[in-house]
This record gives structure tokens, sequence and C-alpha cells, in this order.
């Protein structure tokens, strides 16, 4: 009995490595971000009334981290295990040490845990090792034991009975799978960024914000305080600052290009920051071992600013006394700094408070989207360029970031600043050594700057912008743009490949994004940000021969349940069920469902065909699902009964007819950057839009112009169409739709010409326009849809030449 004992524990966790993680203890260690190394054991340790949790003397900074420990354990379980500092002491029970050691191999942030079914010893050379100890040991843990709740004497808070009568248990068991683990950062910059400019946040939510990068062990917070929509930090001296520039007067409505004209709310909208707020913050991060790097933008990205001291800027409307305004919409706006030394003095003055509050060593100065358009119309502009021998605005702008770079060092400071900075520098205007290059468009950057033997902190928008989508744009809110799906961000390699080993050491680390122009809560934010922010937490952590995405998809689950019990609204998109679909011979549409999980772990997918919200009594789905007629399709995915998916449905409509899977000709050729694909105005789909996104559309400069066979001779009697509506990007209705049908492919015959409203404005969408006519036998139908040619007026681009753009044709 004991070698089968032996037998089956040796089954049951063995190693077997993928990629570095054994598939089996990803489920059974859901750590996130995956520790260096693991090692796993059979057991584990039971925490009960007899656990004894020890700290040595002379250690208090050991000694307040423990205490947080112990109180979250005992306040989350109803246990209550002390903490005794007595190295002698010969517990009754179980025992938790920490034990600060010497481990060169280990650094500053990392520990080892070594757990067993009576002893777990925890150690690191620094409070910060020890601090990522306690977050591992966290994530061993149920994921119960991070709730905040209020204890009720005699009940456990883990405790789960419906018998609200019942008012004495005993704690559940709280058990640490026995494993050891010898755990380090692979970078030394793990960043997280906060946009508060576009949208206010409130302190409660940055410190919410702080607990979940450091449950991650994430440890820099970048704090994005100003912008064109708003100052949100108080500078004593400049108090117009947040007066006027914390505040404008609306906030435009839905996406940038959803509306034509835009649309605006009409509400103020304001908040900042008081220098204690700021303080409270910088110290309660201190407690989590993060470091909090405030940005103040210059010199584009200045409205707020100018509309609280004008005469900082140097476009036409400061010399004609005419004021700025807070932004009210997003973009990048033509009003900058101007280069005088009154600017510079302003921002020396801004910039001295701001190192006041903030003890970290970087400042991030922004240097990003900077027009120079003002610059090149400017006088004073253009002699200083002359003056101090400039090539041209480009190089103004390298002499604008150089200044205040030497000032900020002067401080003992060193400059962060996005990839721009390197643009435009000559021999006199080339950054310190000290200064850091954040890369975010793209890699390009990065290596650039690692070339130039500058610090780099990676961030390219394509795996690190977490205000894209990351499931479908029309399932999802709304959102800027792009695609950003979890296991996108989890294949980001911050160190390209392109660098020397040399080089590559300046690769700092990686950081992730969230820019609110389209986040204006905190449910959102955090729905933008969770999972995804995990991802990027174990791309930063975990040395990337030990990354696998399929051991990380397993440890999801668990990990969402720890975002539950933390009250976060994180996204869900990990369990939504996608359809794929495509016509068939016969002329109907065959829909496939599929999720993006590893096979070990897909859900059950169920659909409803009738509109309703599936349930966990709807059809499950097993093989493709075949469309007779026009319909839309509702998926949502299940576990034992419950819905996982975010919103329990994802919705698309596809279309039968007539013309379903039919071949055609078109007579005029598409736009190359929209072009037919396999004759994709035919195929059933729909198109749909999210962000800047538009899909599914074949587009034209000229008119459309088809032909589309049938196959054989039948009655027709209606074609409808669906056109996109976008008219801020210059897609209009077309003027005049033309309808012909022919039994020869040769020879056509009219049967409708009909106006439509080209000049339509309003919200972008698609418009399925329907052209009745009597009732006629024909094989091809012919139809010509004109183009209006210039975009009409009463649009935001007038004038300008209109565009069309179909998703599909029907015809019945």
């Amino acid at each position: 009995m004991r070698i089968c004992s032996v037998l089956l524990v040796a089954f049951l966790f063995s190693v077997i490595p993928v990629s570095g993680q054994s598939i089996d203890a990803a489920e059974r260690y859901a750590i996130i971000p995956y520790p260096a190394q693991l090692e796993p054991r059979a057991g584990a340790f039971i925490l009960s009334p007899t656990t004894t949790i020890m700290v040595p003397f002379g250690q208090p900074d050991l000694k307040m981290l423990v205490e947080a420990f112990a109180h979250q354990i005992n306040q989350s379980s109803g246990l209550s295990i002390p903490i005794t500092n007595l190295n002698k002491t010969t517990p009754s029970g179980n025992l938790i040490q920490f034990l600060p050691l010497r481990d060169t191999t280990l650094g500053d942030e990392g520990y080892r845990l070594d757990i067993t079914e009576r002893l777990v010893t925890v150690e690191a050379n620094h409070p910060k090792g020890f601090f990522y100890a306690i977050q591992t040991l966290y994530q061993l843990l149920p994921p119960k034991v991070l709730r905040k709740v209020q204890i009720v004497e005699g009940i456990s808070p883990l405790a789960e009975t419906s018998a609200p009568h019942v008012t004495s248990l005993l704690p559940p068991a709280l058990s640490i799978p026995a494993c050891r683990i010898q755990d380090r950062p692979r970078y030394v910059y793990r960043g997280m960024d906060l946009d508060v400019s576009r949208h206010f946040f409130s302190v409660a939510f940055v410190k919410k914000y702080l607990d979940l990068m450091a449950l991650h062990k994430f440890n820099t917070f970048h704090w994005h305080l100003t912008d064109d929509q708003g100052w949100r930090i108080e500078i004593k001296k400049y108090p117009r600052l947040t007066q006027v520039g914390s505040h404008r007067r609306e906030t435009i409505v839905g996406h940038y290009d959803d509306h034509d004209p835009q649309v605006f709310d009409g509400k103020p909208y304001g908040g900042f920051y008081t220098q204690d707020e700021i303080r409270e913050v910088v110290q309660y991060a201190a407690t989590k071992y993060i470091t909090v790097v405030p940005e103040i933008e210059l010199p584009g990205h200045a409205m707020a600013a100018l509309a609280s001291y004008p005469d900082l800027g140097c476009s036409p409307r400061s010399l004609k006394g005419e004021t700025y305004q807070v932004a009210t919409k997003w973009g990048v706006f033509d009003d900058v700094f101007c280069p005088t030394e009154k600017t510079f003095t302003f921002l020396q003055d801004v910039l001295t408070e701001v190192i006041a509050l903030f003890p970290g060593k970087y400042i991030h100065i922004g240097g990003d989207e900077c027009p120079k358009a003002v610059w090149r119309k400017n006088a004073y502009c253009q002699q200083l360029i002359k003056r101090l021998h400039l090539k041209n605005e480009h190089g103004l702008q390298s002499y604008f970031i150089k200044r205040i770079d030497q000032f900020v060092t002067s401080k003992g400071r060193r400059i962060i600043g996005w990839d721009e900075i390197l643009e435009g520098a000559g021999p006199t205007t080339r950054l310190s050594p000290n200064a850091t290059v954040m890369s975010w468009r793209g890699i390009k950057g990065g290596i650039e700057a690692a070339r130039q033997r500058h610090d780099v902190i990676m961030t390219p928008s394509p795996f690190c912008y977490f205000d894209y989508y990351q499931g479908d744009p029309a399932q999802e809110p709304t959102a800027f743009g792009g695609s950003l799906p979890l296991e996108k961000v989890y294949s980001y390699n911050p160190t390209p490949t392109e660098l020397t080993p040399e080089q590559a050491t300046h690769i700092l680390g990686a950081q992730g994004n969230i820019w609110t122009e389209y986040i204006d809560s905190p449910e959102q934010a955090e729905y933008m940000l969770w999972p995804r922010a995990a991802a990027l937490a174990e791309v930063v952590w975990t040395p990337q021969a030990q990354r696998n995405y399929d051991a990380f998809a397993r440890r999801i689950p668990t990990h969402f349940e720890r975002l539950t019990n933390l009250n976060v609204n994180y996204a869900r998109t990990f369990y939504d069920a996608f359809p794929l679909a495509k016509p068939t011979a016969d002329g109907k549409v065959e829909v496939t469902l599929s999720t993006k999980q590893p096979p070990s772990i897909i859900p059950e997918i169920r659909y409803t065909l009738d509109g309703s919200i599936p349930s966990g009594k709807s059809p499950l789905y097993e093989k493709p699902i075949v469309l007779e007629k026009s319909t839309t399709i509702r998926t949502a995915t299940f576990k034992d009964g419950k819905p996982l998916s975010q919103l329990a449905k994802i919705e698309k409509d596809y279309l039968v007819s007539k013309a379903t899977g039919k071949s055609y000709t078109l007579l005029n050729a598409p736009t190359g950057n929209r072009p037919d694909k396999n004759y994709s105005l035919t195929d059933g789909t729909t198109g749909g839009t999210g962000g800047y996104e538009i899909a599914g559309i074949v587009t034209f400069t000229n008119d459309l112009n088809a032909v589309i066979d049938l196959g054989l001779s039948q009655p027709v009697e209606r074609v409808r169409i669906g056109f996109l509506k976008y008219t801020a990007r210059n897609v209009c209705l077309p003027k005049q739709v033309e309808i012909s049908v022919s039994e020869d492919g040769t020879t056509f015959t009219p049967v409708l010409t009909a106006k439509t409203n080209a000049a339509e404005n309003g919200k972008r969408a698609f418009v399925r326009l329907p052209f009745d006519f009597t009732s006629t036998t024909a094989r091809y139908v012919r139809i010509i849809a004109r183009n209006v040619g210039k975009v009409p007026a009463g649009l935001r681009n007038p004038g300008k030449a209109a565009k069309l753009a179909i998703d599909e044709i029907e015809v019945r």
C-alpha cells in the first residue's frame, strides 16, 4: 500500500516541463506572475489555530510586513494566528518563519519559499523580497483570503452557509500547497501607467490600483497628471493651474468619430489632487514598494496649462489676447508651450514643486506628439532657431527637452521621455546620458535609444496599450481602437532581438498604459486593465524561457476568483466564444463557434437563434450551425451551469438571401486598403464598428458597379445593400442606386432607380437600404451605387473626396 501511494504521489506531482512550467503545476500553484523556479511537492501546510508566525528580533520593516500579512489572514478567515519574535520559541503547532539572509543571487527583490506540511520558511535579503514572497503566499492560499470583510464574532468569514441562524462555525482549513520556490524578477522596471488627465480618479481608486499592482509584483506607478484635457496636480506658485486648468466646460460624447458633427455633453468636468493627497499616495505606494513617477507633459499636450497662463503660448491667439480653453475632446492640438525664458521659468518652478513631492529618481516630462505649426509661424521661434544654429523646429524641440533635462539633472533626478525626445538632436542639443526613453511607437525608438546607450522602458502600443479593445469591438464598450487580446499581451518580449547583449542591458523593463479618453469610471478602468495587466506582470517578472500561455491560461480561472474577492470588475473576454462563418455551396451560412482557450479548459458553448440571451439550458454547441435564413446568433460560455462570459452573450447577425455564396463581378475596382476578399459582399457576414476600427467592408473611391450571378433564373423583387455611413472619415451614402436584371449577363433591363440621402449626418452606422421593385425573373442582378463625389456641406470635411463602403448585398 505504501509503495502504491508513493507511486501515485510521484505521478501527481511529477514536473512535465512546458517551456519551463508544468501544466499540472500551473493549476495547483496558480501564481501570477509565475516564479522563476518552482519545485512541486506532495502535501500541504494547513493554517490552523495552532499555527505561529515567527519574525526575528531587530527587523522592524519586516515585522510591519508580517503583521499586515497576519492581519489579512486572520480577518478574512476568523483565525487568530500570533506573531512572535522569540527565536528560541518552540511552537506547539506548525510554523511560518521569516529569515533574513545575504544571498547575492536573489538581489533586493528576490526571495525563497520552502513549504512542507509542518514548516513554511521565507527567506530574502531585503524587505522588498519579503514583500514579494508574501504576495506569492497570498496566491498560494485560497482566493478568499484576500477579501476585506467585517468579522462577525463566532462566524468564520470563509464559511459557506445558507443558514443565517447559524452562529458558530469552526474556521475551514486554509492550505498552502507544499513546494520550493526560488524567485527574482526578470526586469528592474515593472510599470503601470494611469492617465488621470482625460478622466479623473479618486485617491481611493488610486490606492486600490496600487494594491493590485503590488499583488502582481509591479514596482513603478507612472502617474499621468497633466494633459490638454486637465491639469490634476496642485502647484502652489501657480494656483490658476487648478483653478482654471483642472476643469473643462464639457466633454465629447462617444468615440471621437462617432458623430458628425461631434456631440458634447454640456456638463462641466474637473478634479485635481492637493499636494497633501499627492503625499498620501506616494507614502501609500512606498508601503507597497512601488515608486511613483509623475508626468508633467511638455512641450505639447499643454492646453490646460495654456488656458491657465496664456502668455506661455506663442500662437496668434495669444498675441491677440485671446484665451485658450481646456480641451473638451481628444487628440493632438497645435497649441503648445512657447520656448521663451518665461516658459522655462514656469516649468522649472512647477518641476521644483513636483520634485519635492516625489522622492523617486525619475521625473517623466512627456515630449510626445508636439506639433510644430505655431513654432513655424512664430517670429521668436524662428529667430531662436537661427540664433542656436538649429536645423529646424524638430531641433527646437530637442533644445526644449535638453533645457528641461539639464534642470532635472541639476536637482539630482533623471528624466523619462516618450521616444520623440530622440528626434532632432544635434551636436548642441543631445540628451544627457541620464535620460531614459519610453518607447511607445512600436519598438524602433527603444532600439535606437539602447544603441545610443540610453536606458529604455518598453511600452509599445501594439502590446502595452490597455485602452485598446480586448475582444470583438462590436461587442465591447467603447475603446480607443486597435486590438490587444490577452494572449497578445502575454506574447510580448520586451528585449528586442536586434540588440547586442551589451545594448540589451539598457532595457530596464516594460510598462502597461491605460489612457482614459474613453474610460470614465473606476469600473471601466478595471475592466480594461484586468486580466491583461496580469499577463504583462508575468512578461516583466518571469524568465522568458519559463513563460507558456497555455499554463498561464490554466491559472487564470483561480486568479479570477482572487479578483472577484478583491471586488475588481475584470473582463471575461478570455471566455468568449467567437463565431466564424462561411457560405455553403447551396446558399446557406455555416457558423463555427470557438474560444481562444487551451483545449484542456474549453468551457461549454451555448447559443440561441431567437434573439434571447443564452442560458445554461440553451442549446449546447457541438457542431457547426447551418443557417437557412437571416439570423442573429448569441453565444455564451458556461461551466457547471454558470455563465462565464462578461455579458453572457456575443451577438452577431448573419444574412441569408438568394445572393448568399454567389459569385459576382466588380466592374470598378475597390480600394487597395479595403479590397474584396473571396466574394465578401455575398458571404452572409455583416460588418462591425468599434473605436477607429471597421470590420467586414469593401470600399470604393468611385461607384459600386457589381453584377451578381444567382446561378439560375429565378424570381427577384428586392435588393438590400449594407452601406457604411462614416462621414467623419469621408465615407458617405450613395447619391443614387440603380438596379437592373438580365438572363444572359449581357443585356440588362433596368428595374429601379432610387435617390438616397448622401448628405445624411449623425452617428456612424451601417445603413441597410432596401430597394423594392416589381417581381421579375432573372439570373443576373446588376447594382450601381453612385458615389456622391465630394463630401457634402454641413459635414466635418466638406469638399473632400468621398468614398463608398459596403458590407453585404442581399437579393430576395
